[in-house]
């Protein structure tokens, strides 16, 4: 527990300009991010008397190590800069809304030559209009279904389309109406284009409009005695009538607005959303936080505003949003919507009327998501911390193991033999954590060996991160390379130890994200039995580390074994220890299943054109398209090769000389007959 005095700023050293702040705790990773207009006043706050302040504010406080800060000309600017940082270094005692689940929405992917209408969840993606987010995928699909036969826009897949151009006959969609079948060319991509348009209108909310001009057309096709076409019009209208009900009138037609009511206890908020498009209730969403730090409703709004609207721009904020209480700067988050949007928005309190009623309708749904979600998480809760407890109790550890990480190796026959670390924090998996390994250390299979290699490997890169934070005054350990398990050699380097590129070399220069590795477990599991046990605890010897307990669990009788343990601890079938011991040892098997699968998919795939230094993806398939197959163009003479467009003599030389030393590839068999097939001169791959 550090002593803010002991960081305090000299008096006069604090501007008295708007600005943002960032605290660092004694790691330099940053756990809090705050902004002010007046940087001296608000940080004098956090170093006054201990016992004055919030409890969530001391321990924030008392875990900092120093503050710095960072000068902006206006407050739009320091809301900006506050949202900007809190998403890069996710710092622990800001909040941190979290999604209750992941909405669909309606997408129109107006940035295809032909827009396609579906559904979409995730992130956004550039050059897709959205609508929503809806509660369930299926009131999208009924909507769609109905406005299908007014605005007959595709809604297939590029693979049914390309095969429908390619074939010339449109899907069903297409025979009965439901698609206008740009695919065969019964429209052109303008025509296609500005049924997509139309379809966003009429989504957007202008439906008045659509439905007015259809009448007008009804009526007009009646009088002229074309009464299949006046049938087929008033059913359309009837359609888009149908589409609207499914989203209630809740206020004025023209209305485009979003309401934010907050429910909150001493712990946790909830959020609640209600997106308003044309006056309906187009979508609604809702979050749970935990309040890590000491914060008001007007706070809780503003970061829920930031949340909502900091990767959003034009229609997509509304004109309008209405809270249950105003952020502290209230102008300074209307400038930014306003900037977000491109036109100025409005952000007030509902005091009358049916934009207030609709509020309370909000707030109604925001406390009873709070009340479900503290109903779910307390059983989560005690059923982790049971579980926990009862790992500590059998394994005699001093306290519960908060983080697990679990190893498991991955290979088929002894080839390409990998494995992966998986990580556990208070019972729940942590997959921003999670690592994978190739074994280089030797060729075959040796499971043993393998698992002393990744934990050697895993833990030498939590030394190296220990000793650069000063938290390791001594040498421990030796520095220099740590043998083999039978001595044969050094360890090796990390290889594609992370999904990201994994440095081996300097650690980077401090910018307040946590480090890879750079958090020890207070228990690693290793699924087998005592050898692995054995090589992961000898690993760890080697390193010099003796504060981090090891135990395997074994698949065949769900064993756990100790080291130096002749006999395992047998968990009961039905402890709750046993369950999240079982869930991260399978965890790590399907992380490490699924790693070595990729791996030799892709050793499968390759061929012998992959061994050409500097021909890459497009070469080899033009070489492939232009003679029809490997066998020919090995037949082919160096001339022949140059051929192709892009292949100079050189590269010809080079594809020549490595298909001639290529080996021939194993015949192909029928498992059914049992006959050799042939190679197909039209089927061979590289």
């Amino acid at each position: 527990m550090a002593d803010p005095s002991s960081y305090r700023p000299k008096p006069g050293q604090i501007p008295d300009s708007p600005g943002v702040y960032k605290f660092r705790d004694e790691h330099r990773r940053v756990i809090y991010v705050g902004k002010a207009k007046n940087l001296r006043q608000r940080l004098a706050n956090y170093f006054q008397d201990l016992a004055a302040l919030h409890p969530r504010t001391r321990t924030m406080v008392t875990t900092a190590a120093s503050v710095e800060w960072t000068v902006v000309s206006t407050e739009v600017e320091a809301l900006q800069l506050e949202y900007s940082w809190i998403k890069e270094f996710d710092p622990r005692f800001n909040v941190k809304y979290r999604d209750d689940k992941s909405y669909p929405y309606l997408a129109v992917t107006l940035g295809e030559e032909f827009p396609r209408v579906q559904v979409m969840r995730g992130a956004k993606k550039k050059g897709v209009r959205y609508f929503g987010p809806y509660g369930h995928a299926w009131a999208i699909r009924e909507t769609v279904d109905l406005m299908l036969r007014v605005f007959p826009v595709r809604t297939c897949s590029a693979g049914v389309f390309k095969n429908a151009a390619r074939t010339g006959r449109p899907c069903l969609l297409g025979y009965i109406g439901k698609c206008s079948a740009p695919c065969v060319g019964r429209v052109t991509p303008e025509e296609h284009r500005e049924l997509a348009d139309d379809f966003c209108d009429f989504m957007a909310g202008r439906t008045g409009t659509y439905i007015r001009r259809l009448e007008k057309d009804m009526m007009a096709a009646a009088e002229e005695m074309e009464y299949e076409r006046a049938a087929r019009l008033r059913d359309d209208v009837e359609a888009l009538k149908r589409a609207m009900e499914k989203s209630a009138v809740v206020l004025a037609d023209a209305t485009d607005a979003d309401l934010i009511a907050v429910a909150e206890d001493e712990l946790e908020a909830a959020v609640q959303i209600f997106h308003v498009r044309g006056g309906r209730v187009r979508g609604q969403r809702g979050w749970v936080t935990d309040k890590v730090e000491n914060v008001d409703t007007s706070r809780l709004v503003e970061h829920a505003l930031q949340q909502l609207y900091g990767e959003e721009t034009g229609d997509s904020v509304p004109k309008e949003v209405l809270v249950p209480a105003l952020p502290e700067d209230p102008d300074a988050v209307s400038q930014w919507l306003a900037g977000r949007r491109g036109s100025q928005v409005s952000l007030r309190i509902p005091q009358r009327g049916d934009k207030k009623d609709l509020m309370a309708t909000v707030q109604r749904n925001a406390q009873q998501a709070l009340g479900l979600h503290k109903t779910k998480r307390a059983s989560d809760l005690t059923t982790r911390s049971r579980a926990l407890e009862e790992i500590a109790e059998a394994l005699g550890l001093d306290t519960a193991p908060l983080r697990v990480e679990c190893f498991d190796i991955s290979h088929l026959q002894g080839d390409d033999v990998v494995a992966s670390m998986v990580v556990f924090e208070d019972g729940l998996a942590r997959k921003s954590e999670y690592r994978r390994f190739q074994i280089k250390g030797f060729e075959g299979q040796d499971d043993v060996r393998s698992m002393h290699e990744v934990i050697s490997r895993r833990f030498k890169r939590y030394l190296q991160e220990k000793e650069r934070t000063g938290e390791w005054e001594e040498t421990p350990a030796p520095t220099g390379p740590v043998p083999a398990p039978n001595g044969t050699g050094p360890d090796p380097a990390p290889q594609n130890d992370a999904a990201a590129p994994d440095p081996d070399t300097e650690p980077r220069e401090d910018d307040g994200r946590p480090k890879r590795f750079a958090y020890p477990p207070q228990l690693v599991v290793v699924d087998g039995g005592q050898p692995q046990v054995a090589a992961a605890k000898r690993a760890l010897d080697e390193l010099g580390i003796d504060d981090i307990a090891v135990c395997g669990l074994a698949k065949r009788l769900e064993e756990v074994w100790l080291p130096d343990d002749d006999d395992p601890v047998v968990l009961p079938r039905s402890s709750e220890g046993l369950y999240l011991l079982q869930r991260v040892r399978d965890e790590a098997h399907r992380f490490a299943i699924t790693y070595q699968r990729a791996k030799r998919a892709k050793r499968i795939r390759s061929g012998p054109l992959d061994a050409v230094a500097g021909l890459g993806e497009t070469r080899k398939q033009a070489l492939i398209k232009h003679f029809g197959s490997v066998k020919k163009l090995k037949q082919a003479t160096i001339d022949e090769i140059c051929e192709v467009p892009g292949i100079g003599r050189r590269t010809a030389e080079s594809v020549a000389v490595a298909l001639a030393s290529a080996a021939p590839a194993a015949p192909a068999v029928n498992t059914a007959t049992g006959e050799i097939i042939e190679e197909d001169d039209g089927g061979s791959t590289t």
